[in-house]
């Protein structure tokens, strides 16, 4: 059973995460807009993983035996100035999500829950991964400028992206237990 502030905060994280997954969506439906289908990939995938990162926390609150509470998910922006700016928003998201993951670990911390500490230092590690790789991509944007074909090559590259589930993440609960 969980302390009450944690439950609260860890469900709060989810709808985060669950947020996370449908602004990479919103991105991925701009990219395929303006015709960057690898651009589009990255975003899917990243898509994918925000699930993912919803479901662990959804899955660890029920096995804490306690009922995840979803709310109300506000529409993400549809549009961006340019793929830079898309990928600054992305990189801002995640320092934005880093700062929520350092909280709940100060709430578990001190509330003694140390179950919960502990699954949160695969995210710790999961925002390093996060950020570093958004950042790379900026970095990429801002090389190439306003150059076509670095632009095209930087699609290419983004559009290799595959989502590989990390290892014993389940998707949907019981259904396919151990599978994602």
């Amino acid at each position: 059973m969980l302390k009450d502030a944690i439950k609260n905060a860890l469900n709060e994280q989810v709808n985060a995460e669950l947020y996370s997954s449908y602004l990479y969506l919103s991105m991925c439906s701009y990219f395929k807009k303006i015709n960057l289908e690898g651009f589009a990939t990255w975003m899917e995938v990243q898509a994918l993983e925000e699930m993912t990162h919803a479901m662990k926390f959804f899955n660890f609150i029920s096995e804490r035996g306690e009922q995840v509470k979803l709310t109300k998910i506000d529409g993400p922006e549809t549009s961006w100035a340019s793929p830079l700016a898309a990928f600054e928003a992305v990189y801002a998201h995640e320092v934005k999500v880093t700062g929520l993951i350092n909280n709940l670990v100060d709430i578990a911390i001190e509330h003694k829950d140390h179950a919960t500490a502990n699954l949160l230092q695969w995210f710790i590690a999961e925002q390093v991964e996060e950020e570093t790789s958004a950042d790379a991509v900026v970095q990429k944007l801002k090389l190439v400028g306003n150059d076509g074909g670095g632009l095209l090559l930087i699609d290419q590259e983004l559009g290799r992206r595959v989502f590989v589930p990390p290892p014993g993440t389940t998707i949907m609960g019981g259904a396919g237990k151990g599978q994602a």
